[in-house]
Formats: structure tokens, C-alpha cells, sequence
């Protein structure tokens, strides 16, 4: 069988990719399938996610070993088939590309093509320019510090450190206190 995705993403627009692969085909090939398709480097750390029909994410196939102590199985991308984990039409997943912000990709299996063999993943259609594989450190938006104003300010210096006015130990806070209480 060949399995048809559809990816898109949440950032770009007009972006879209539609890969076709062999069912019996690795999800370390579809990773790769995708990272080609896109013009990405190989060498950031990424995760599918098989989510549900609302893009809750479920079983997760990671690119390496998180040697996990969890009770749930693990999938790696390596050892993992498509056929074994995707089934059926319109089921949906996530591709993180960037872990720490969760940037990623939509996956859907639109297509399973039955009686027919892929010899190697192929783009099939490509419309759109990918977001950028990185995001930069000017694309996030920090917090303000907290304000130094209001009722707890007296206790705030300029560089956010303890003023002398502030009693760090206090006994009163302590009476409850005894070595019974964590045994």
C-alpha cells in the first residue's frame, strides 16, 4: 500500500506539502521525507504525534531513544513502520520541528492507495515557502519583570533583590515547625 499526506502549517499560509510513501516505510523515512521536502537540516531532535480528530496529541514516535521510564510504550522513529501505528483515511498527526517552542507541522493521511508499492518517498506537490526551520530569538515575546509598585514594593529594590527591610527569617513562620513534620 502507499499512504498520501497532506502537511500544512499554522504559520504559513499558502504553505503545503503532499508526500507519498509506502506503508511499510519507517516513520525515519517520512521524518526525512518531510525535512527534504521543506529544505531543513537534519539535525534538530523531532517528534510525530498521532493525535485525534482535534488535534489532541497521543502516541508520540520520537527520533531517538528518550529512554523513558514510563510505563506507556515507546516508538522510535527507526523501528517504527507507518502501517503498524496509521490505518486508516484522515487520520490526523503532529510533527514537532522545533521541540522547544512546539512549532510544527499538520499531517493528515489523506490518501491509502492499495495494490501499489513506493519504492522511495516522493513530494508529490510542494506549494508555498516553509517556515523557518529555526524560529530567532527576536521572534519571541518576553514577560515584563514584575512592577516594583504597589503593596509589596517596599521590599523590592531596583534590581529586584531583597531590600534590608525584608526579614528573611522569621520565627514566627518557623512555631508550626518540628522534625515530626516530615516523617
Amino acid at each position: 500500500m502507499v499512504y498520501r499526506f497532506i502537511i500544512v502549517s499554522d504559520e504559513v499560509d499558502n504553505f503545503r506539502r503532499d508526500i507519498k510513501i509506502d506503508s511499510d516505510a519507517t516513520f525515519l523515512e517520512l521524518h526525512e521525507a518531510i525535512l527534504d521536502s521543506v529544505g531543513y537540516t537534519k539535525d534538530q531532535i523531532t517528534s510525530f504525534f498521532i493525535c485525534d480528530d482535534e488535534w489532541s496529541k497521543g502516541t508520540e514516535i520520537t527520533l531517538i531513544d528518550m529512554e523513558s521510564s514510563s510505563d506507556e510504550d515507546i516508538y522510535v522513529m527507526e523501528s517504527s513502520r507507518l502501517s503498524e501505528l496509521l490505518d486508516e483515511e484522515r487520520q490526523k498527526l503532529i510533527y514537532v520541528f522545533e521541540p522547544l517552542t512546539d512549532r510544527c507541522f499538520f499531517i493528515e493521511l489523506r490518501e491509502i492507495i492499495p495494490g501499489q508499492r513506493q519504492a522511495a518517498p516522493e513530494t508529490v506537490k510542494a506549494a508555498g515557502e516553509p517556515p523557518k526551520q529555526i524560529s530567532a530569538v527576536e521572534d519571541f515575546t518576553f514577560a515584563a519583570p514584575a512592577a516594583t509598585t504597589g503593596p509589596d514594593s517596599d521590599f523590592i529594590d531596583d534590581d529586584f533583590g531583597m531590600t534590608d527591610d525584608y526579614d528573611a527569617y522569621n520565627e514566627e513562620d518557623l512555631e508550626d515547625f518540628s522534625e515530626d513534620t516530615y516523617y
